[in-house]
């Protein structure tokens, strides 16, 4: 099924006068969502930890950087953060979206998971998603209107049939923060809303064909989810069209679990 799927041309929302922050956007979901918002008329800040990834994605969108720039951005960093708000509202006036996408994973058995693993995986899944929130809902209260999206995982809702609990842990807790922000800012024209992906088909590079005929069989919908889907979900939950969404999780999982 998944060979013949196919998804409608890229822009279906309209970014015409808005700019946006992707972090973890040099590659997989991330570099799907800048292009989804640059090819509806937004101006995309593409930022990662490794710069040369997010430099390759912003030239491509735009070789001129008028409506595409890379940023680093360690998402540990506050400081980071703040250059990056600097950065875009020095060049683009305001930041209107934040897409918080990046995260990272380790499957590292539950007893041998140190402390200071553990701190790593939540400092980078969880603990960015409050510093990003925190510095960026400010500057959008000022301007009157904002959305920040969340990109967090089915394993923050049921723990995970394969996820580490240090990875579901950070993912839950994305989700709180979600909830948190969306309620403290209702009213200010920003809203807080997240997304909760299952099997993603950047996944499979790192699977056997075992694994992800096994995963497929095990997915409802008979197989995984297309970045391209994310990036279509992420854009309705940043235009202004989705300004009605607050505090919500978007379960996208085909089917996995449902509530």
């Amino acid at each position: 099924m998944s060979d013949t799927f196919s998804l409608p041309a890229n822009g279906s929302f309209s970014f015409e006068g808005r700019s946006a922050l992707v972090t973890g956007g040099g590659r997989g979901v991330g570099e799907a969502v800048a292009r989804e918002i640059h090819a509806g008329g937004g101006k995309v800040a593409v930022s990662d930890v490794d710069l040369a990834v997010a430099q390759a994605v912003a030239e491509s969108l735009d070789p001129s950087g008028k409506t595409a720039m890379a940023i680093p951005l360690d998402v540990r960093s506050k400081d980071d953060f703040l250059a990056a708000r600097d950065s875009i509202a020095g060049a683009w006036g305001r930041v209107d979206i934040v897409v918080n996408n990046a995260g990272h994973a380790k499957r590292t058995p539950t007893q041998d998971i140190s402390p200071e693993e553990f701190d790593e995986i939540v400092q980078i899944n969880m603990r960015s998603v409050f510093l990003s929130c925190q510095i960026f809902s400010e500057h959008m209260r000022e301007n009157g209107y904002g959305r920040i999206v969340n990109i967090t995982s089915l394993a923050g809702q049921n723990g995970g049939t394969v996820a580490s609990p240090h990875y579901a842990a950070s993912k839950a807790g994305a989700i709180m923060l979600t909830k948190y922000f969306a309620r403290y800012l209702a009213g200010s024209g920003v809203t807080v809303n997240a997304i909760s992906p299952g099997p993603i088909d950047t996944a499979k590079a790192r699977l056997s064909p075992e694994q992800i005929a096994r995963v497929e069989s095990e997915v409802p919908i008979g197989r995984f989810m297309h970045v391209g889907e994310i990036a279509a979900a992420t854009a309705l939950l940043a235009s202004d069209r989705g300004g009605f969404f607050v505090g919500a999780t978007l379960d996208m999982n085909g089917g996995l679990y449902l509530r």
